[in-house]
Formats: structure tokens, sequence, C-alpha cells
């Protein structure tokens, strides 16, 4: 199967180089566009989240290293990229897409996000008219996949998501929320779950910022907190005990600057930060500021293995799962792979039936007895079917090769007696 996968993630590589390579929006489909048209390249499907950038390709002729050729220029990467990038071929890539699909090889072990990701890449995929047959076959088996691990097994129990993780960060810092005031930057799934965890724990203030104030005011109203424009978080910022960002923003939405002048304001009393974003939402140098105390993605993952002990051995079971369908997928696309060679079987088959029905029908057309006509039809049928298959046959006599001979003897069932 001509199946590889070439990427990185939060296994291969850290924070700073996956920001590098995040695609959103249109870039998605401007990138799969280009994929497609690289030489070796016939189906694209591209997934771009914060902890992995990862391209799904269906080649004819290698297709991988101009890939990497490809990323590598449109990225402008450094020598370190060529360490954190990892590619999978054939069973290995099937593996790692249930795997993916599943949350096995996410951060938070058994996450439902990256499901729903994954789905969102497929169509965009479709959308930008890079998705073949193949790829699509392989997804909605791979989705079928997932749908039966969340089913049989206990994987998605009690995840620990990276929103928790953070807020059980920040609880290490204050004795209690009720005096504190949380700002969080964006508005989506992990916005609402930060907002959640914040609320059930009782924060004293909340306030929401996004560029899109509307979906800032729907999130904030959900949890009793208050919303603002992006566009005003310098005169709120520096309320904030808590600070946590995560949005699609390609820059940098809280500068150095902007976080020197909210310590300033708040007379250097401390603010704990928390950067979910890649890439990253904070200036990384404002982790230096002596008053910050800056987090990224990366930092959370001491939090997310302490709270995911307890789906490890439903882990063993879905993997368990994953070599069944595995197998089972394996041998669906064996099966259609030989089903074009037995539809041109049969046709030739036809073909031939087809030439010597009509030959009989003129012998008896012309008054030839039907014994004779059925006599010959059958014989003239024979000859005709097996003519190329004993020619072929006796070439491999003649070149003594066995491989040929066993595999007529099998096809034609010849040692059954």
């Amino acid at each position: 199967m001509p199946l590889k996968i070439l990427g990185l993630n939060h296994n291969t590589a850290p924070v700073e180089i996956r920001e590098q390579v995040v695609y959103a929006g249109d870039d998605v489909s401007r990138a799969l566009s280009q994929v497609r048209q690289l030489e070796g390249v016939d189906e694209a499907v591209l997934l771009s989240t914060c902890n992995r950038t990862e391209f799904y390709i269906m080649t004819n002729n290698g297709g991988g290293e101009q890939l990497r050729a490809w990323l590598h220029d449109d990225r402008n990467l450094g020598s370190s990229f060529s360490a954190s990038v990892f590619t999978l071929d054939h069973e290995d890539a099937i593996r790692h897409i249930f795997r993916v699909a599943c949350g096995l090889d996410s951060m938070v072990l058994g996450e439902p996000q990256i499901l729903g990701q994954l789905k969102d890449a497929v169509r965009a995929a479709e959308d930008a008219g890079v998705l073949g047959k193949r790829l699509r076959r392989l997804f909605q088996h791979t989705f079928s996949v997932a749908k039966k691990v969340r089913t049989d097994t206990e994987i998605g129990a009690s995840p620990v998501s990276v929103a928790y993780a953070a807020v059980s960060l920040a609880q290490q810092f204050f004795a209690g929320f009720t005096q504190h005031t949380a700002v969080l930057v964006g508005s989506g799934v992990t916005v609402e779950l930060l907002a959640k965890h914040l609320a059930a724990r009782h924060i004293g203030r909340m306030f929401v910022a996004n560029r899109d104030v509307e979906r800032a005011r729907r999130l904030a109203r959900k949890f009793g907190g208050f919303a603002l424009p992006l566009s005003e978080l310098a005169g709120t910022l520096p309320e904030a005990d808590i600070l946590i960002s995560s949005t699609a923003s390609p820059e940098p939405v809280i500068t150095l600057e902007l976080m020197r002048a909210a310590i300033q304001a708040r007379r250097h009393k401390p603010i704990f930060a928390v950067d979910l974003a890649v890439p990253r939402d904070i200036e990384p140098e404002v982790g230096e500021l002596d008053d910050v105390y800056l987090y990224t993605i990366d930092d959370l993952d001491k939090i997310i293995l302490e709270g995911q002990d307890n789906r490890e051995a439903a882990a063993v079971d879905a993997n368990r799962i994953l070599d069944d369908e595995i197998s089972r997928y394996l041998t669906i696309e064996r099966s259609k792979q030989v089903a074009p060679v037995i539809t041109a079987l049969r046709e030739h088959g036809e073909i031939l039936r087809d030439q010597v029905l009509e030959a009989a029908r003129r012998r008896l057309s012309k008054g030839a007895d039907s014994d004779e006509v059925i006599e010959h039809a059958t014989a003239s049928l024979m000859k005709k079917l097996l003519h190329n298959p004993s020619v072929r046959l006796r070439e491999a006599g003649e070149t003594s090769d066995t491989e040929l001979i066993n595999a007529a003897r099998t096809l034609f069932d010849l040692d059954s007696d």
C-alpha cells in the first residue's frame, strides 16, 4: 500500500519547532493543493493542531522526500527541523492514524477533541479536491475504529484535558480562587473548558477576551464572566492574577511591552500565565519578567501524565482492538486490489462465451445437428479459455518458473485429487 505519513508532533518536537509548521484557515487548502502537485503524490490530508502537524499521503512513486523538501522550504525551517520529523509507511502508518483518531497518541491520553479535528482535516482535503478514494476509504474505517474503541473500552473515561491541567497548575500558586481574577483569551473549546473548570473552583472574577466579542459574550455569560474585545485587553490585563490564552492567531496577541505595562500597573504583583496556543500567543520573552510565571502547553506534561494512570489499562484493550482492525482493514484492501482482476477475468470469459455462442447459433440456423453444435461449441470454448494459460505454462516450464507453475496448480485446483 502506498500510504505514507510525514510530520512532527509533541512526541518529536518542542513547541518552538511545532509552532513554525502550523497550518490554519486558507493556508490549509493552499498547502494541500501544492502538496498534491508534488511528483509522486496522488492524495493528501493535512492534520495541523497545537500538538501535531502531519501529512497523510497516497503515493505512486515515493513522494516522501519531495514532501519533506517542500515543507522545509514552505516554512523556511532550519537544520533542527530534520531531527524532529518522522515518517511512517504502510502498516505502521495505518496504526498511527488509528492511534491518533482514538486519542492514544495524544498528550492527553484518550482526549476526544482530536477525532473532531481529524474529521475536519478530511473535510478540508475533500473541499480542496485532494481526497481520493483510497484515503477516503482509510479514514472512513478509521472513524469506525475510533467509535468502536470509545464504545468498547474506558479510554475516554475521566479524561485529563489540557484545560484541566492548566487550572490545576494555577491551584499550586493560589490557595483559593475566590479572591482572584482570571483573564482568558480566545473563545474555542479549550477556553470554554478553562472557564468551566475555573467556575467550578469559584473564581472571583473571569474575563473572556476575543476578536469576535459576540462569541466572547456567549461564552462569558454561561459562566458568569465578563466579555471584552481583544483590542481592549491592555486595559484589563492589569486585573489578571491568572492569564490563560488559546487562540488561532499566527502572531502573538500578548507582547512583552503589554505584559511589562500590566506588571507595572499591578505594582509588580505576580501573574500566573499559561500559553496553550501553537503558534504561541504570548511572546516567549514575557517569561523572563520577574513577576510573570509563564508556562507553555509542553510544561503541562507532568500534570497530565499523573492524571491518566487510570486509563493505561484501557489503552491496552484499545491497542488489541487496533491490532484486529488493522488486520481487517488490510484484508479489505487486498481484496479490493484483486477485484479489478476478477472483473477483467469475468469480462474476458464473457467475450469468449459470446463468440462461441454466436458461432453456434449460425451453425444451428444452417441446419447443423444440435448435438454436433453443442459438442463443437463446448470444445471451442474450452480451447479459447485454456489457450493463453497453456502458452504461459509452457513458457514457465522452459524457464523453470516454478512459482507460476505452482500458482496455476493452486488457481485451477489441480492437486485436489
